[in-house]
């Protein structure tokens, strides 16, 4: 299977205008970030895609490769699959990898394109256990609930499933809770069609875009890993990685 790694990056943020370009330990983050998906053995190529020619030249700067797209997508998925067309090489799957975690695992990129090689897998993506009332009731950590096959059944910004009869501060030791890290892959057909699916109901309703691919019919294939990721969200953020060197 020939996977490309797309990541998307912009420019304008509002938290934390040109974030892709801070410098971190001598390195800027969408570099960063490019030499963690570069050690990803499933990776077949890998791209950055941006709206923003201050960041094409970053990544030309240091010899990856980057494509300059609409800076009007509504969301990074959609910037994935005009990355995947003006890269015009074949591919069988693509994985949308963040722009914002410069310490992403390698290997968690690697179990989402294991996902991606199972019979009839359209969408995967990743969970982790939650482990405190903090995550586990903060409406910016979206939860996940799956089946048995372990495929998704719905993503909420609230408490997922909500427990009759006992006492929230219980919660976390009577139910497993898991929450979504945003890492997706898709087949490329799949791809194509989520792309000009209309925003639903149930997406505008708790803003998340998987939302429309679950209310739609979609199959999204949730694995499970123990490694904690770190975005960098606010300037602030950046104080609280000198420990990850």
């Amino acid at each position: 299977m020939r996977i490309l790694g797309v990541i998307p990056a912009r420019y304008a943020s509002v938290r934390f205008p040109g974030k892709p370009l801070v410098v971190i330990q001598g390195k800027t983050m969408i570099r960063r970030v490019y030499e963690q998906v570069l050690q990803a053995k499933m990776i077949s190529e890998v791209v950055v895609a941006t709206d923003d020619e201050r960041i094409l030249n970053e990544v030309n700067s240091f010899g990856g490769r980057v494509v300059l797209t609409n800076p009007n997508h509504p969301s990074g998925t959609d910037r994935c699959l005009e990355a995947l067309n003006i890269y015009g090489e074949s591919f069988d799957a693509v994985i949308n990898i963040q722009g914002d975690e410069p310490f992403i695992d390698p290997g968690q990129i690697d179990q989402v394109a294991d996902l991606l090689n199972k019979p009839h897998v359209q969408i995967a993506t990743l969970a982790k256990k939650i482990t405190s009332n903090d995550e586990l009731f903060n409406a910016n950590v979206v939860k996940v609930i799956f089946d048995s096959r372990g495929h998704a059944i719905y993503f909420s910004r609230n408490s997922l499933p909500f427990l009759r009869g006992v006492d929230q501060s219980d919660w976390l030791q009577n139910f497993e809770f898991y929450k979504h890290i945003g890492l997706y892959g898709y087949q490329v057909d799949t791809l194509r069609k989520i792309t000009i699916i209309p925003q639903s109901r149930l997406e505008k309703a708790e803003s998340l875009e998987q939302l429309r691919w679950v209310e739609n019919g979609y199959s999204i294939a949730v694995g499970i890993t123990e490694k904690e990721g770190f975005g960098i969200d606010t300037p602030e953020d950046l104080k609280k990685i000198a420990n990850l060197f």
